[in-house]
């Protein structure tokens, strides 16, 4: 390559990793995808080909990636063998091209099940562990919801090995699923966010009460295989109380076998009574399967073979701009009522006013809807054009009131009024509790969504006089009593004083995290000086660019979010940065980057280490960086470094320190 095309392409795969990445982590650390399945394979399979025709892009690409990050509300174990992914073909062609590979063709088809990945392992017959995919390589422990679901046994029947890891997918049927919504106060936006959700509990109770369903397909540790087929183990499952879709699997010879039961599933998808996104086409025989090996993040010997978007064309009755968690107004289509592949579908997104403007739909247009992967249905293009004029995107908030505004450079457009606006006060309310925020204990989203409905906490400010003014009515509410209406005044009171960096990260300043926060209380030193600060001011912080300065002058000058915040001063006590601040500690002024996983610390409690010490942790290498600390498992950012003769520290150099 030149080195202008090596640019592009680095950038160009660096882009697609950074968007994978993103909603790898939206969807299975947050049960919640952001795009639907079409979007996310087309740029999975773009990164692909760049990493194929560029092998030294594949470190850390798309082709070594399996899920994402295990997150840290659950433990944590290591697979014994690795869950991989499995790799995607998309029509007859890549199909071809996979099986002309294969050293046998005895092939068995099972249905791709649209639901969240688990790992069960059985010793002496009785279930010791179960675990999520993860990152592939570790997975959180869901070991007592599993223990809740009826189609995972807890003991194993008939005859079993010593020790064998039962690998499947848990999955919730559209019945239960209808059923669920119809119970919910927030609906699910489909089955496979719903069983996600379920199982990823912390309240294992929680799981017991939604009817997740779960199939059993392959395996992983094993003390002894006596089964020599896929087949064959799906036999075996049956016999230790598992259930499987061997009722809908088939085996093929050839490439139009495997095309007959495609178009033959694909038929009666709508009547299979869950969500499928494909097939699964295996090499049929075990010993096969072991000699053809893995990729490194995918097996050779199966593929994944992706159902098309289903599609359908209705009539664009409405745009309704829709103000989400964090201000940004989100345009839905509201749609004359659509089967779609078994689905009525009634609404889809539009997603920005950038995209209304490229498919050019008007209100009364016959537009292309698709469902994509089964999750976000959305239009895709204009079948027949109405008379309807050019949609209007709002110039103030449909919820509050408030302006809209649109920061040079962005898509999306937000509402200003974080602190306040109905629409973004759940989550707004749920962030200035948190742990490295406000930290007060036995206030999550469930009491927090009681005390809003009620009209009790309308902003901030309300939390620190809740108590008093609705204690006896908490006390009478489910769930509630004298103890913890008594333990939440006790969090609540131990809240009042606060540092500064830690209140600027509660008020929800968008683009302000924890570390820029600390930036700009360590810059200005006391809440008043932070509000009145300029444009010019903040572009003197090494960190803080012209976008993120805008952002918080925009917020301190939005008259809304100073009345709740002169209103939060009058409850609460912030701590000025200077009463706090290191001037002296051994790392005063270092820039130290925190990369690996850390045998004595956790990633927060290292940090507040190292600021304890006088040092600025930041998140990326940079020729700036002073430090990298490095624990096991670096990857990128030791291999930047490295590359900057930057100097590589172990944490017995910090502990050294503290000596």
């Amino acid at each position: 390559m030149s080195d202008t095309l090596d640019l592009f392409i680095r950038a160009e795969h660096a882009d697609l990793m950074k968007k994978l990445n993103a909603w790898d982590i939206a969807y299975h650390q947050n049960d919640a995808p952001i795009v639907d399945d079409a979007t996310y394979d087309a740029a999975k399979k773009r990164a692909l080909e760049l990493e194929e025709k560029y092998p030294e892009l594949a470190k850390n690409g798309a082709s070594t990636h399996v899920g994402a990050a295990v997150s840290t509300k659950f433990k944590s174990y290591p697979h014994t063998r690795p869950m991989l992914s499995i790799a995607d073909v998309f029509n007859e062609t890549d199909v071809a091209d996979w099986f002309s590979k294969l050293p046998s063709r005895d092939l068995f088809i099972e249905l791709k099940i649209d639901g969240v990945s688990f790992s069960a392992r059985y010793e002496n017959g009785i279930l010791v562990r179960g675990l999520t995919r993860g990152s592939g390589v570790a997975g959180e422990d869901i070991t007592e919801n599993l223990k809740t679901i009826p189609d995972i046994p807890q003991k194993l029947s008939g005859e079993y090995p010593d020790v064998i890891e039962v690998r499947g997918e848990v999955y919730m049927s559209r019945a239960d699923f209808i059923d669920l919504n119809a119970r919910s106060k927030k609906p699910f936006a489909n089955p496979r966010n719903a069983a996600a959700g379920s199982l990823r509990q912390l309240d294992a109770g929680i799981t017991a009460k939604r009817k997740l369903s779960a199939f059993g397909y392959t395996y992983g540790d094993v003390s002894a295989r006596n089964w020599q087929t896929q087949s064959e183990y799906m036999s075996r499952l049956e016999s230790w109380g598992f259930k499987t879709t061997s009722h809908w699997a088939r085996h093929a010879h050839s490439i139009d076998d495997i095309q007959n039961v495609y178009n033959d599933i694909m038929t009666h998808r709508a009547e299979i009574p869950f969500d499928i996104d494909g097939l699964v086409i295996k090499v049929n025989d075990i010993k096969t399967q072991e000699r053809m090996g893995a990729r490194a993040n995918s097996p050779r010997w199966e593929v994944a073979y992706k159902f098309p978007a289903a599609r359908a064309i209705t009539i664009l009755r409405d745009i309704t701009p829709q103000v989400g968690r964090t201000g940004v107004l989100t345009p839905v289509a509201e749609l004359e009522p659509i089967n779609i592949g078994g689905v009525v579908v009634s609404r889809a997104t539009l997603h920005n006013a950038d995209e209304i403007a490229r498919l050019g739909v008007k209100i009364g247009d016959k537009i292309i809807v698709q469902r994509a992967g089964d999750v976000i249905p959305q239009i895709v293009g204009v079948a027949e054009s109405g008379n309807g004029a050019p949609y209007v995107f709002p110039t103030t908030c449909p919820v509050c009131g408030a302006a809209v505004i649109q920061e040079s450079g962005a898509v999306a457009r937000r509402c200003v009024n974080a602190l306040s606006c109905p629409a973004q006060r759940i989550g707004e309310l749920e962030h200035f509790v948190s742990r490295h925020a406000f930290d007060i204990a036995g206030l999550g989203v469930r009491q927090l969504e009681l005390f809003v409905e009620r009209g009790w906490i309308k902003n901030p400010a309300d939390i620190f006089t809740i108590i008093a003014r609705h204690g006896d009515a908490i006390k009478n509410l489910d769930g509630f009593g004298d103890k913890s209406v008594a333990n939440l005044n006790t969090a609540i009171e131990g809240a009042r004083r606060i540092d500064l960096h830690r209140f600027l990260y509660a008020i929800g300043i968008p683009d302000v995290g924890e570390v820029t926060a600390k930036l700009l209380a360590k810059k200005f030193g006391n809440v008043d000086r932070v509000r009145r600060a300029t444009f010019g001011d903040l572009l003197e912080i090494d960190g803080i660019g012209d976008t993120m300065a805008n952002e918080i002058i925009s917020f301190f000058a939005d008259a809304h979010n100073n009345e709740i915040i002169d209103e939060l001063l009058q409850q609460i006590t912030v701590v000025d940065a200077t009463t706090n601040a290191n001037t002296d500690g051994p790392l005063t002024g270092k820039k130290i980057v925190l990369t690996g996983t850390l045998a004595n610390y956790t990633r927060d409690e290292m940090r507040e280490l190292l600021e304890s010490m006088g040092a600025r942790v930041q998140s990326s290498v940079s020729p700036k960086t002073d430090i990298v600390l490095a624990g096991a498992d670096a990857g990128s950012k030791l291999q930047r470094a490295t590359e900057l003769n930057i100097p590589i520290w172990s944490e017995s150099d910090i502990e050294k320190l503290k000596k």
